[in-house]
């Protein structure tokens, strides 16, 4: 959202899995440096979470389209930044969602691998598209990664202003069980495993 999306206060931001482990961090990130964040979730279960962590547009993908929902909310702007770890079934909705500049990050590929791009939606929005993850990084990305965690999310957490979500904390012995509550979908947060 920062290092890639360049996230600025007074911006939207539009977090798919608002509720999902990384859904919860980034909706209290987002709010501690100013910016406005509506999140996508599919029960109002989720949903009430993620207004609980600061959350101002509630949308239930089940039932609500998500383009819609943030164009109506927004007065048409749409989201300035895209956190999506959909994929390939949302790119083309998620240009659609963005704003003129926009910038789409996709961290993860739940809904596929592979999408046609419209680029003609994508230059007359002047948009970007970002793609990132962890594990095929460098070491000196990641220690980079972590220095920067360090310096500004660290403080956040330590002020309470920014706190971890765990669902639950489970024995190592009961990883199959953790393995079929994600599966589930009904968590908020991490599912924790304690050696």
């Amino acid at each position: 959202m920062f290092q890639i999306a360049h996230l600025r206060p007074g911006e939207t931001l539009l977090v798919h899995g608002g509720s999902s482990g990384i859904g919860t961090m980034a909706i209290q990130l987002a709010k501690a440096v100013g910016a406005k964040v509506a999140v996508t979730a599919g029960s109002p279960e989720k949903l009430a979470a993620c207004r609980e962590l600061g959350a101002d547009i509630l949308i239930n993908y089940r039932e609500q389209d998500f383009v819609e929902e943030l164009r109506e909310t927004t007065a048409g702007h749409g989201a300035d930044v895209i956190l999506d770890v959909i994929g390939a079934k949302y790119l083309d909705r998620n240009l659609d969602a963005l704003a003129v500049s926009g910038r789409l990050v996709v961290i993860g590929m739940q809904g596929g691998i592979q999408a046609e791009l419209n680029l003609g939606k994508l230059m007359a929005k002047r948009a970007a598209i970002a793609a990132t993850g962890l594990r095929a990084r460098p070491l000196e990305e990641k220690a980079a990664i972590v220095a920067s965690v360090r310096e500004h999310v660290w403080p956040l957490i330590e002020s309470g202003a920014v706190k971890p979500v765990i669902d639950r904390l489970l024995p190592i012995e009961s990883a199959p069980d953790a393995h079929r509550l994600m599966e589930t979908s009904t968590h908020v947060g991490k599912i924790l495993l304690q050696l």
